[in-house]
Parts: C-alpha cells; structure tokens; sequence
C-alpha cells in the first residue's frame, strides 16, 4: 500500500457512490469511518446540486468494532427505505470492511427482508480497482439486476423500437463536462433523426433498464463508464455499440459513419454525408479555425497531453491531426486501459507515458518544456509552477471546471470548445512580451521554481534579480539550463557570472 496526497482515480467506493447517486431514487449506504464520507461534500459541492445527496454512511466507531457491524448496518438500510421509499439501495464496500471481512452479502440479504425496495451488494473488490473501474462495474451489475428482473416478471421490452433509438450510457454525477455534453448528444441524435431511448445513469429511473433492449444501438462515448454494460447489452441482446468518442471534427464524423453503419445493417436507409458536410463546413468553427492564419501561429509548436483515456486520447489526436501542433508525449493514469490507449495514440505523439504517480509526470513536463500543457487540475498546478499554460481535458478537476455556461466537449459545438480551449491555452510570444512591458506578470517569482526533484539549486539574490529580467516564456527553460550548468561542474549557488557563463556555453 502506498500512502499518497494525490491521486488521479479515487477509490472504489467513490466510483459506486458516483454511479448509485446518479440514479433517480437510489440511496446508497456506505459502511466506513467518519472522514471517508467526503464524497457528499464533493458532490453537493461540484453539482451544484439543489437536492441532498443520496448517500448515508454507516458509521464504523469503536461499538461498532466491539459489538460487530450486522446490526448496525441492517438498521440503516432498513431506516433509509422506510424514511426515504428508494426504489433500490446500494450498499457498497470499503476498505474498512474489507479489513474488517465483513459479510456484507448476508448484511443484504437480512435487510431485504423487510425493506420494501430492492437491496443490492455492490460487487467490487476495493483492493484490486479504482473509482473509474468500480463505477463501471457498478452500472453493468445494477443493469444486469433489472434486466433479469424483469425478465422473471415477464415484462422485459425486447422489441425493437418502430423508429431509430439509442441508450447513450456513460452520463454521470462528478463526471467532466457530462451533464453538458449529454445535452449536446441528444441534439446531435435529434438533427440524426434518433429517438433517445434511455440515458444512463444520470437522471434514470431503473425501472426504466427493462427498457434498454428496444434501442436499436448504444452509445458509449467514454472508455471510463458504460463499456461493460454497453458489452453486456450487446451479448445478451444484440444491441451495437458505438463507442467512438464524438470529440474533434474527425472523430465526430467518424461516430456518425458508424452509427449510419450500424442503423443501415438493421434496414434504416439513412445518408449522413450532407449532413457531415454541413456541420463541418458551416456549422463547426473548427474545421475553418484550423485553416485561418491564427491557427498557422500554432503550426509546430509542442504540447503534451494527460489524463483519462478517453480525454487524453481525443485531445492528442485534435492536436496533432486538426490542428498541427507537435504532441512531444501523450500520457493516461488508465493502466488499467494502457493498450488501447497506445493503440490509439502512437502515431500522433513521440512518446506515450501510462502512470499514476504526478511527480513523474511533473519531472515529464519540466524535461520537455512544452508551451502548453492539456491535462488534469494537477498538470495545470504544475504549468503554474513552471509559467507553462495548462488547459484541463479530464478529472480530476475543481469547481472551475463544472461551468454554469454551456460548454460540451462532445459533438459540434464541443469541437467549437476545444479549438477555444487549444488556442487559449497557448501563450504567444508577443502576448508575453506585452506582460513583461505593461506588468501584470504575476508569477515571476512562482516560475523559477522547477517541478523536478532534480531542481535543487540555490540562487543569489542578484542571480534571480538577472533571471527575472528574461522573458517569462523562456525563462524556464533558461533557469533548468543554467542549473544543469552549474551541477555539472559542481557549483552549489548561481550568481550573475553563473547565469552568463551557462548562457555562452550554450551559445545563447
């Protein structure tokens, strides 16, 4: 185990709250220690949420160890339904429980004899995955559990429904930019001709999953959540997935050849060229964008890319391909989605990085000198730290990045965001050069920190009088040469005569 301050994916149980409260009526009982409820703060927090969030904690104290948590955690799920009337309650393990080898199965099934609504274990091993994992997992074994319910019943929708539909699977609470991009999907549907089904979890019933079999394909826009119910559909019905991310002009137009592929094959007869066509051309700003002067400022320079999978991957491949930026390396904390992540970016970046550990990624940053950085809120304090600018493509993410304006990812107007997004991330050296000469510089001091753990050299004060007076677009990288001077030849302090001779070695 591995005590850390930073973590791109949380643990398991925040994934089964994230999906369980996603839900309409769900409640979701969590059995842990006072201090692991943080997940309710967060929500309320980032949401906005006008309603409470549905999740109780069964508190784990020291009567609990004494006396054993059956009783305890039988009363709060029975409590719950009788107070709250959930359609389900999800009960979901934590690593207090998996120390303490708790039967969590049997805790269920007592509680279900007496609570009027459904009760279910969350199958997740906290050990072995992490919030995106659980989350995933989740959503397949609560679709699994009504699809088979309604089965017995007999009331499970098979037939196809008369017009084109869709389930689009993936849309949850604290995931990024997905109530907007959700909206942008439905509008993207309805210009297509397509009915939407269900979406799933945010906002559905799960009543309603009895219904999930009458669409004529799924959409899984996110590697992160749905694909195993997207799979699981699939299997057991038939039912397409589409799971090409609708994100940039290129890959937006490739989701739609597919789903006119998919629609085709079951006897639509739809042509989505024009449409195409039209939304790139007239529509979609991106694709003009990327042809206007402006964007030929940008023609080379480099950037590095991290985050999720499906973010990360997107963002390089927009960079490179739509708009002529050079992506040094393009990186993913999804180890546990590594291949395909390489698959889908090797050919438009150097080098490609799959870790969980930020301080690598931070040293990855500070050696590559980009002049921009598209990642997480970490990458962005690390651009802070470095005077490199940082867009945020993905969680983990703060308040700023669950905006009240509209701003999709996904679709058309998303590829609209993104082009903002790149542009506005790039300082240009006529911008800098204005800073230095009118002020409103404030991180002189901030960017002559290194991120590197290898960045441990003093400086006097004259030294860093005669640094700061170097544009801040170069003086990172003027700072990390000149420290890589000095260490080589064993100086422990740089003075101005340091910094001149790092400069004439270089030939600057």
């Amino acid at each position: 185990m591995k005590l850390a301050y930073w973590m791109y994916a949380g643990p398991a149980h925040i994934g089964t709250l994230r999906v369980a409260s996603s839900f309409k009526n769900v409640h979701a009982i969590m059995h842990a220690p006072i201090g692991d409820d943080y997940f309710n703060v967060m929500r309320s927090m980032l949401e906005r949420e006008r309603d409470f969030t549905p999740v109780t904690t069964s508190v784990v104290d020291r009567h609990v160890l004494a006396r054993g948590s059956q009783e305890r955690v039988v009363d709060n799920i029975t409590r719950k339904d009788r107070e709250e009337h959930p359609d389900l309650i999800v009960l979901t393990p934590t690593c207090t429980s998996s120390i303490l080898q708790e039967d969590l199965e049997n805790f269920v099934e007592r509680a279900q004899l007496d609570a009027k609504g459904d009760v279910l274990l969350a199958d997740v091993n906290h050990y072995r995955v992490n919030e995106l994992q659980a989350a995933d997992r989740t959503l397949d074994q609560i679709v699994q559990f009504y699809i088979n319910k309604a089965r017995k019943k007999g009331d499970l929708v098979e037939a196809k429904s008369e017009k084109p539909s869709v389930n689009i699977i993936g849309m949850s609470t604290l995931g990024f930019h997905n109530q907007h991009d959700c909206t942008e999907l439905k509008r993207l549907m309805a210009d297509l001709g397509i009915e939407v089904n269900e979406v799933i979890p945010e906002g559905a019933s799960v009543h309603n999953l009895k219904r999930l079999p009458r669409a004529w394909f799924n959409l899984v826009p996110y590697r992160e959540l749905g694909m195993m119910a997207g799979e699981y559909l699939q299997k057991e019905f038939g039912t397409p997935m589409v799971d090409i991310t609708p994100m940039g002009v290129v890959e937006t137009a490739r989701c739609i050849r597919k789903i006119q592929q998919v629609l085709n094959a079951q006897g639509a007869d739809v042509d989505y060229e024009d449409f195409i066509d039209q939304q790139t051309r007239f529509v979609s700003q991106a694709a003009w964008f990327s042809r206007s002067i402006d964007c030929q400022n940008l023609t080379g320079k480099k950037a590095v890319v991290f985050g999720d999978n499906t973010h990360a991957a997107a963002m390089t491949k927009i960079l490179a391909r739509e708009m002529g930026i050079h992506v040094v390396w393009a990186g993913t904390y999804c180890k546990h989605d590594a291949d395909w992540f390489r698959e889908q970016v090797s050919e438009y970046c150097d080098e490609v990085l799959v870790t969980d550990d930020h301080g690598a990624i931070g040293d990855a940053i500070a050696k590559a000198e980009p002049s921009a950085i598209f990642g997480t809120q970490m990458e962005r304090h690390v651009g802070k730290r470095l005077d490199i600018p940082c867009g945020v493509i993905a969680a983990p993410i703060h308040v700023q990045n669950f905006p009240i304006g509209y701003k999709p990812f996904l679709g058309y107007e998303g590829t609209n965001q993104c082009v903002d997004l790149v542009y506005n991330s790039f300082t240009l050296g006529m911008e800098d050069h204005l800073l230095e000469i009118f002020g409103g510089h404030d991180t002189k001091e901030v960017i002559t920190k290194g991120i590197s753990a290898d960045s441990d050299m003093g400086w006097t004060k004259e030294g860093q009088a005669e640094l700061n007076k170097i544009p801040g677009f170069v003086r990172g990288k003027v700072k990390r040469n000149t420290e890589k001077f000095a260490r080589d030849r064993g100086i422990d302090k740089i003075t101005v005569e340091v910094l001149y001779a790092a400069k004439e070695a270089v030939g600057a």
